[in-house]
């Protein structure tokens, strides 16, 4: 899942960015108000850390701004402000949730997951392709009753796969929706990953689930032994 922080202190956004990263989320990070309302509308997010004490624009006008525009992502405000009224106030323009500095970041991480929760209706469903399971909400993969080991960025890219199976899945669709739009290395690592997949889920098992659609891209599948 891939999450926007919009927050001017750069350590406390660097901080949670690196946090949230090694929970398997795709990051992204802008300071200032007017640049979070540019990506959160042109981007795809499922959730967007939002601080209210903003340049630019406010957190206020930037969550009235995203819902006037129809996007329904959800809002979690955070603030060194903590009266009452400040957070009516954040919650009246549109944000699902409200969160004082300082916090636990345990408190944060609990928080993200309800709001995820909460918008699939009590959890991602468990995605299932052939004899292929993958549960976002546990981060476990079977095949079959096996299960199967994986680290939280093959989850993140075979999750993405699995969302879109049957379809043709883009080199740079799973760049941008499992690595952040910061990231800057060798787009070839979708290739190393793939691979990666293919061993761990398909090479034991006598399987070829994952097909390499020449010069466009990856699609998920029913299990071809």
């Amino acid at each position: 899942m891939r999450l926007l922080i919009v927050e001017d202190e750069r350590r406390m956004a660097a901080a949670l960015a690196k946090g949230l990263a090694a929970e398997g989320f795709a990051v992204d990070v802008t300071h200032n108000g007017t640049d979070g309302l540019h990506l959160a509308t042109t981007g795809d997010y499922d959730l967007i850390l939002l601080d209210i004490m903003l340049p630019g624009m406010n957190g206020y006008q930037v969550c009235a701004a995203l819902r006037a525009a129809g996007e329904e992502a959800p809002v979690l405000m955070l603030t060194a402000k903590d009266g009452e009224y400040d957070e009516a106030e954040g919650l009246d323009t549109g944000a699902d949730d409200y969160l004082s500095k300082p916090f636990s970041y345990v408190v944060l991480l609990a928080r993200i997951r309800a709001l995820l929760r909460r918008r699939t209706r009590g959890g991602a469903p468990v995605l299932r392709v052939g004899d292929l399971t993958l549960d976002p909400n546990t981060g476990t993969c079977r095949r079959g009753t096996q299960e199967v080991v994986l680290t939280t960025k093959e989850l993140a890219v075979l999750e993405y796969l699995a969302v879109r199976a049957g379809e043709i899945v883009s080199k740079s669709d799973i760049l941008q929706h499992v690595w952040d739009f910061a990231y800057d290395g060798d787009p070839n690592i979708v290739e190393v990953y793939i691979s990666t997949l293919r061993r761990k889920i398909d090479a034991p098992f006598g399987r070829r689930s994952i097909i390499t659609v020449r010069g466009a891209g990856y699609r998920l599948a029913a299990d071809r032994g």
